[in-house]
């Protein structure tokens, strides 16, 4: 009994913040999702319009772009991601000295504080900022990548990517340790040059992991917020609004906690979706 009372008492923390900061917020959400509450007016203000809000949303012009430039950053960061960081990873762990330092700067960017590299970029991107002078040595002339509705999601993409690779890159590495070396010095014996270990041997046996890091990544490019928030607020126009950014200005600019809440729930929808997705193809793959 008295291990007992031990073990409850570990668990009893994590418990209580799952359902205090997790378990009733979703409760709370998924209810006042079926309301147009504005809660700046208080509690007594929640009036319930049954699904209303489900029906709005699909004629809502804002809500789709929000779906559109998701979908659009999620199918350019994740691809980028996982083929640039698996390259990183296989030429780090086979021939770079001092291998530590290089993962620890691609790591860097991933450790630090979104806001804070956001700004940094905002600055890079800026049309007379480094990257625009750069190019003009070449007699380039770059575009105004924040400000241009066709340019400003590239421009974010290409942000998120170096900020996701070291994640990427050290997954990857670790996963590389787990390749017996009899393969490559059987490919060697056979013949094999450094691009068809590659492609024949490494990127088969990494084939969990990258799965793993698909399902992980497009998780996190459909709760993209951070670089939305500091670089573009959403612009111009709607040009990068996404689904995040969106339940933030339904919620807190414009008020409307309910439609916000309807929002949340459909994105966690399309997450559980995804995962549900993870759970069953990774069951099959165990299974083959």
């Amino acid at each position: 009994m008295g291990d007992s009372l031990v073990g409850y008492a570990f668990v009893a923390p994590n418990i209580l913040i799952f359902f205090g900061f997790t378990l009733l917020p979703f409760i709370f959400s998924l209810i006042i999702s079926f309301s147009d509450w504005d809660y700046t007016q208080g509690f007594s203000n929640i009036g319930f319009n049954g699904g209303a809000n489900y029906i709005e949303i699909w004629s809502d012009s804002w809500f789709q772009d929000s779906i559109k430039n998701t979908l659009f950053y999620v199918i350019g960061t994740v691809p980028l991601t996982i083929g640039i960081s698996i390259i990183l990873a296989a030429t780090i762990e086979r021939g770079v000295k001092g291998k530590g330092i290089a993962k620890l700067l691609l790591f860097i960017p991933y450790i630090s504080n979104v806001v804070a590299i956001s700004i940094v970029w905002t600055v890079l991107l800026a049309p007379s900022g480094p990257l625009a002078k750069f190019l003009a040595g070449f007699g380039v002339q770059a575009p105004i990548w924040l400000a241009d509705p066709d340019w400003v999601m590239t421009a974010i993409i290409f942000m998120s990517v170096w900020l996701g690779l070291g994640y990427a890159v050290m997954i990857y590495s670790a996963a590389l340790g787990g390749i017996p070396k009899e393969l490559y010095e059987s490919a060697q014996i056979d013949g094999a040059n450094e691009v068809q270990n590659f492609t024949k041997i490494t990127v088969p046996m990494l084939s969990h992991t990258t799965f793993f890091l698909t399902v992980t990544s497009i998780i996190g490019g459909f709760k993209v917020f951070g670089q939305i928030m500091t670089m573009t607020q959403g612009g111009p126009g709607s040009s990068s609004h996404v689904l995040v950014y969106y339940i933030y200005t339904a919620a807190f600019r414009f008020f409307r906690m309910g439609y916000a809440s309807t929002i949340s729930i459909v994105l966690f929808i399309f997450l559980l979706a995804i995962t549900l997705f993870q759970w069953r193809s990774q069951r099959k793959w165990e299974e083959s």
